[in-house]
């Protein structure tokens, strides 16, 4: 993958005159990437998520973060520390210290072998992501719901609402999947336990990977993207929470994440039971 910054965007921006090598690594020598690292990092998930970190370093995961969840850099490819330097702009070690953060959000997969590399996410590791989501999510949600009827405040509902007109806004699945991760988030946030949220946000990364590879996999002719239909559960989920129907908001909740991941990443139809080979019919034993 060889391209150009974006300034606007946060993240690569491919162009046609890039390319990527067969084994996936950076061509260097045709790319003309620019990235400003003097800009200004927009996006508060990054403080959120990786706490304080240098500027440089920042913007780096910035973009990388968000070219793997544009799917500019794909499952599988090869991140060299050298060649994403000279592609941003910086030193290595701005570049070395972002894949290590990514590497822990569990974007990235270091080898001592292969160095690293994006993460591929296969349907069984989706599945068990999704899974852990629908064991804490729905309850910390009815929780946080409850917490905010009891101090008549809005808890987090108005985070919620911004994230979800920043989805409606955007114009790209990283962009879309970062908002909507921002949306789940306002929604458990107040739930009243340190330990349930850090669980949760440890998911983040990898619900916003596969969230993001599921819709670039979509097939061109169905009638309706997927992400619209999900955009409707938020609203509807957003609506009980809002009435303080804890349980409501749970339960769509649950129906939203579960439906989310029956679609994308259905279980494997049962293996037929094994035949058991025919018995031996008993040897003839009367005289001929």
């Amino acid at each position: 993958m060889a391209g150009s910054y974006e300034r606007g965007r946060g993240y690569l921006q491919t162009r046609a005159r890039g390319n990527t090598s067969m084994s996936g690594r950076i061509s260097a020598p045709e790319s003309y990437m620019r990235y400003d690292v003097r800009m200004r990092v927009t996006g508060a998930f990054l403080t959120r998520s990786v706490g304080t970190i240098p500027l440089r370093t920042a913007a780096v995961l910035d973009a990388v973060k968000r070219a793997i969840l544009a799917g500019e850099l794909r499952p599988g490819q090869s991140l060299v520390e050298a060649d994403l330097a000279q592609a941003l702009g910086v030193s290595k070690t701005p570049v070395r210290e972002a894949l290590k953060t990514l590497a822990g959000a569990g974007l990235v997969t270091m080898s001592p072998y292969r160095g690293a590399t994006v993460r591929a996410i296969d349907a069984g590791a989706a599945r068990a992501i999704y899974d852990l989501r629908l064991l804490l999510e729905p309850e910390a949600a009815r929780r946080a719901t409850a917490r905010a009827a009891r101090r008549g405040g809005p808890g987090g509902l108005r985070a919620a609402r911004q994230a979800l007109d920043r989805a409606d806004a955007a114009d790209g699945e990283a962009e879309r999947s970062l908002a909507n991760r921002e949306f789940h988030r306002a929604l458990y946030l107040d739930c009243g336990n340190s330990l349930l949220v850090a669980a949760l946000d440890d998911l983040r990364d990898q619900t916003a990977l596969v969230s993001a590879a599921a819709w670039q996999q979509e097939p061109s002719g169905q009638p309706e993207p997927s992400w619209r239909l999900e955009a409707g559960e938020h609203r509807a989920i957003l609506a009980a929470a809002a009435a303080a129907d804890g349980e409501q908001a749970a339960r769509l909740l649950a129906a939203h994440i579960g439906g989310f991941a029956a679609r994308n990443f259905p279980e494997p139809p049962p293996e037929p039971p094994a035949r058991n080979p025919p018995e031996n019919p008993p040897e003839n034993t009367r005289e001929p």
